[in-house]
Formats: structure tokens, C-alpha cells, sequence
């Protein structure tokens, strides 16, 4: 598999720009909406190129870890990160324990675009340096993507009402 498969979601919350920056950016909003169904724990939330986001998932008596390393900040415009979605719990990189051909890094990228009030998220999720294996798992995977992301956006409108109350 040569080519690089990308899952992308568009999606427009009723809410200011500054404000669905910081729901990405702010370890409180942040830690609510990211991982629906789920408690999620931010360890480290330092939003600035080199800076990491450190979080972990409990779910079913179990944690999850990953790490993410942002590339690219523009306030409040643009995040760009490598997301290493799986960890122990010393932020070392490991493999899926659900999916062993799961890319160990994504290209995560985030844009903000607002226009009347509201606010248009781009997200662009792709594996970085992946093998054809790994690429094929994340390709197979993308139809269900968006089940995670939406329940967590869906959270996002909730937070965004109470913040305009």
C-alpha cells in the first residue's frame, strides 16, 4: 500500500473561535469532551511546538496512555501534533494492545476557521513513517472513526452552551 490513507472530519460548532480553542487547548475543557464514555486524565498539557499532551483513558478497570508531541501551534488558528496513540504508563511508546498493525505515530492536524460566530474544525488524522501493514490497519479503520470523534463533539456543544449561558 503506497499511498497514504487520511481520515478527515469536518465540523461546525455555534460557538466563537477563542473558545473552541480552547476546549482543544485547556487541560479542563480538554479532559471532558476528548475520550466520550470514558475518564480521561491529562497528566501534561503543554500546548507550544515540542510540547507534550500526556494523557490517559480509564476504561473497564483499565488504563490507556498516549502522548502527543505538538509540531505546530497557532493561536488560534492551527495544531499540528504527532500523537502516539499508544504508551505505558512512563510515556514510552508500545504497541496497540487492540490492533498490532496500528500505526505507532498519526499526523494529527487541526484547524479553526470561524466565520459569523461560528467555528469550522478540520480534523486530519494520517500515519506517519508507517509500514504498508500498518497503513492498511489505519485504512480499515477510518469508516469507524468518526463515532469516537462525534460523541466527543457532541460533549464539545454542551460545553460550548454552558460557556454562552
Amino acid at each position: 500500500m503506497s499511498e497514504l490513507p487520511e481520515y478527515v472530519l469536518d465540523r461546525e460548532f455555534d460557538a466563537p473561535r477563542e473558545m473552541v480553542w480552547r476546549a482543544w487547548t485547556e487541560s479542563d475543557l480538554l479532559a471532558r469532551w476528548y475520550g466520550p464514555g470514558v475518564e480521561t486524565i491529562i497528566h501534561e498539557l503543554d500546548v507550544r511546538p515540542g510540547g507534550v499532551w500526556l494523557n490517559e483513558m480509564k476504561m473497564r478497570g483499565n488504563s490507556f496512555y498516549s502522548k502527543v508531541v505538538f509540531q505546530e501551534v497557532i493561536k488560534p488558528e492551527k495544531l499540528v501534533w504527532h500523537h502516539y496513540s499508544s504508551t505505558d504508563a512512563n510515556w514510552n511508546s508500545t504497541p496497540n494492545p487492540m490492533m498490532a498493525d496500528w500505526p505507532a505515530v498519526l499526523l494529527t492536524t487541526v484547524t479553526f476557521a470561524e466565520a459569523g460566530g461560528k467555528t469550522t474544525v478540520r480534523l486530519t488524522w494520517a500515519p506517519l513513517e508507517a509500514t504498508d501493514a500498518e497503513k492498511a490497519c489505519f485504512a480499515g479503520a477510518v469508516a469507524n472513526m468518526g463515532k469516537g470523534w462525534e460523541g466527543g463533539y457532541a460533549i464539545m456543544d454542551e460545553i460550548f452552551a454552558e460557556l454562552q449561558a
